[in-house]
C-alpha cells in the first residue's frame, strides 16, 4: 500500500532534478496539496517515462515509487477525495486572485515577508518573476547590524522535515541608502508588484526619515518593524510591540509624515493582540502585518556562537496555531469591531504557511494578504505556483470568481468553550481494509485515552463503544489514516 504524504515527503525536491522537470513539477505539487496539478501533469507522462523517472531518482534510502504515485493521485482525484474538484487549469479559466489590501491591488495575496529570503535585488525579482506578488523587503536601519554564525536551527520530529525554524537574525546589513535604491529600481523595473519597505528606527526623527525615504524611493507602503525578538539593543523591535503607547507614538508620527499606507508589525510576545491593535488603529494605520516570530530557545549544540545560546525567534509550521488565535484575537474581537476597525485597517497574515490551504486558514479568519518566510528558506521560490493553483481550484471548486468573497468566512464559527456542543459526540471508525496492524492507536488509547480499542490477535483494533469519548486521538496518531469519523450523535443518558 502506498501513502501518498508518506511517498511525496521522502522526494528531496532537488534543484535540478534527474527525474525530469515535469516529474518533479507533479510531485512538488502532490507534496504541496495541491492534487488537482499533480494528477493533471502526472496524467501527461507516459508510463514508460515514469519508470525512467523512477531509475533516475536521486536518493537516499529507496527510489520514491513515482508510477504507483502517479497512479494513486490519479485514482483519489477521479474518486473524489477533500481535494478541489476536477477542473483543468488548461481547458478552463481559473478564477483571478487579485485582491486589495490597504488601498492596494494585488495580482495575488502572496508576499514575502521581511526575512532573509529577500535582501537584495536579484533575489526580489526571480520571486517577482516567479509570481509573487509582493515584497515586504527585510527591516532597513540606520542601526549597526553584527550577526552572528550560525544563525539559524530547528526543530525536526520523526524524520519530518523542520517542523519550527529557529532564527537569531536581525536587520539587514547593507547600507540604508543602498537598500532604497534597491526598493527603487525594483518599483521601476516590476510596476505591477508591490513594494513595501519594512523599518526600524531608533528615534522618532529616524522613524520619519526612514519612511519618508521610502516614499522617495516609490514604494507602495512602509512596514513598521515593531516585532524582531532578537534585537542586541534595548529599546528596538519586540521592545516597541510590547508597548501599546510606543506603538501609538511611532505610527502616529510616521502616519503624519507619509502619503503611502502604514502597516505596523506585531510581536506575539505579549498577552493578547486587542491593546496593540487599538492602538494602531487610534494611530491611523493602514493594516497591520501579524505575527513575527515567538521568543524560543534551543538546546542544539551545533547551532551555539561560540557555546553561547541566547533568546530568539521561533517560526515554521508549528507556530500557525498560534498565529491563527492572534489573527483572531483582530479580527474577531468584539472591542475592536465596536471601534470599527475592520472597515479602516487590513490584515497582512504570518506564520507557518507552507501550502495554499494554510494561506486560506488565515483568509478564512480575515486576513487580505499573507506573508511567507520559512517555507521559501526551506523549499524556495518556486512553492508559489502550488500557493497560486491550489487556491484557485478551490475556489473554481465552490464557484467563488473573488477572492474577496473567501475574507472572513470562517469567523463565524469561532465560537468560545462555554459556547460548544457538548451533548452530542463522534464515534471513531476503523477501515480494516486501510489498517495494517501496527496498534499505535492501541497504544494511545491506552496510554494517553481512555482505554476504549482492543487489540486482539488478529492484529486488528477494535472501538469499544461503552468507553469510547470520541477524543480522536486514535485518528489523529494513526499513521496510514485508517481511522476516519462517523457522523454526530447524541451523547447517550
Amino acid at each position: 500500500m502506498l501513502h501518498m504524504n508518506e511517498e511525496t515527503a521522502r522526494c528531496l525536491l532537488c534543484h535540478d532534478a534527474p527525474c525530469g522537470l515535469k516529474t518533479a513539477r507533479a510531485i512538488r505539487a502532490a507534496r504541496f496539496d495541491n492534487l488537482q496539478t499533480a494528477a493533471e501533469l502526472f496524467n501527461q507522462i507516459p508510463e514508460a517515462e515514469l519508470a525512467a523517472a523512477e531509475k533516475a531518482c536521486i536518493h537516499y534510502d529507496k527510489p520514491i515509487r513515482i508510477s504507483e504515485l502517479a497512479k494513486a493521485i490519479s485514482s483519489q482525484t477521479a474518486n473524489g477525495s477533500d481535494q478541489p474538484s476536477a477542473i483543468s487549469h488548461q481547458t478552463a479559466e481559473l478564477p483571478s486572485l487579485e485582491i486589495n489590501f490597504c488601498d492596494m491591488v494585488c495580482e495575488n495575496p502572496f508576499f514575502l515577508a521581511s526575512s532573509a529570503i529577500c535582501t537584495n535585488y536579484d533575489m526580489v525579482a526571480r520571486a517577482f518573476e516567479a509570481g509573487w506578488a509582493g515584497v515586504f523587503y527585510k527591516t532597513i536601519t540606520k542601526a549597526d547590524i553584527r550577526e552572528v554564525s550560525p544563525r539559524f536551527d530547528a526543530v525536526r520530529k520523526e524524520g519530518t522535515p523542520f517542523v519550527g525554524f529557529r532564527n537569531m537574525e536581525q536587520l539587514s546589513e547593507n547600507p540604508y541608502t543602498m537598500d532604497f535604491d534597491i526598493l527603487r529600481r525594483l518599483k521601476q523595473n516590476y510596476p505591477s508588484k508591490r513594494v513595501i519597505a519594512s523599518i526600524m528606527g531608533q528615534t522618532e526623527e529616524e522613524w520619519i526619515e526612514l519612511a519618508k525615504m521610502a516614499e522617495e524611493a516609490g514604494c507602495d507602503a512602509v512596514e513598521l518593524n515593531f516585532s524582531c525578538p532578537q534585537m542586541r539593543l534595548t529599546g528596538l523591535g519586540s521592545d516597541i510591540g510590547q508597548n501599546s503607547e510606543l506603538i501609538l507614538f511611532y505610527t502616529s508620527y510616521v502616519r503624519d509624515a507619509v502619503s503611502i499606507p502604514v502597516i505596523p508589525k506585531m510581536t506575539p510576545n505579549i498577552m493578547s493582540m486587542t491593546s496593540p491593535a487599538l492602538a494602531c488603529f487610534y494611530a491611523g494605520a493602514s493594516g497591520i502585518s501579524a505575527i513575527n516570530t515567538i521568543k524560543s530557545i534551543t538546546m542544539s549544540h551545533e547551532a551555539e556562537v561560540s557555546n553561547k545560546k541566547t533568546v530568539s525567534g521561533y517560526s515554521g509550521k508549528a507556530v500557525k496555531p498560534i498565529a491563527l488565535r492572534m489573527i483572531y484575537e483582530m479580527t474577531g474581537n468584539p472591542i475592536l469591531h465596536k471601534a470599527g476597525i475592520e472597515k479602516h485597517m487590513d490584515i497582512s497574515g504570518i506564520g507557518g504557511i507552507e501550502t495554499w490551504r494554510d494561506a486560506l486558514e488565515f483568509i478564512q479568519l480575515g486576513c487580505r494578504n499573507v506573508q511567507v518566510c520559512t517555507a521559501v528558506m526551506q523549499y524556495g521560490y518556486r512553492i508559489i505556483d502550488d500557493l497560486i493553483l491550489g487556491l484557485q481550484h478551490y475556489m473554481a471548486s465552490r464557484g467563488i470568481t473573488e477572492l474577496k468573497k473567501l475574507v472572513g468566512e470562517e469567523l463565524k464559527n469561532i465560537v468560545l468553550p462555554s459556547d460548544l456542543d457538548r451533548e452530542t459526540m463522534v464515534y471513531p471508525i476503523i477501515d480494516k481494509e486501510k489498517c495494517i496492524g501496527c496498534g499505535r492507536c492501541y497504544v494511545s488509547c491506552m496510554d494517553g485515552g481512555h482505554q476504549a480499542i482492543e487489540f486482539g490477535e488478529d492484529r486488528k483494533p477494535r472501538i469499544l463503544g461503552q468507553k469510547c469519548v470520541g477524543c480522536h486521538l486514535c485518528r489523529l496518531v494513526c499513521p496510514t489514516g485508517a481511522i476516519s469519523q462517523a457522523k454526530r450523535i447524541k451523547k447517550a443518558k
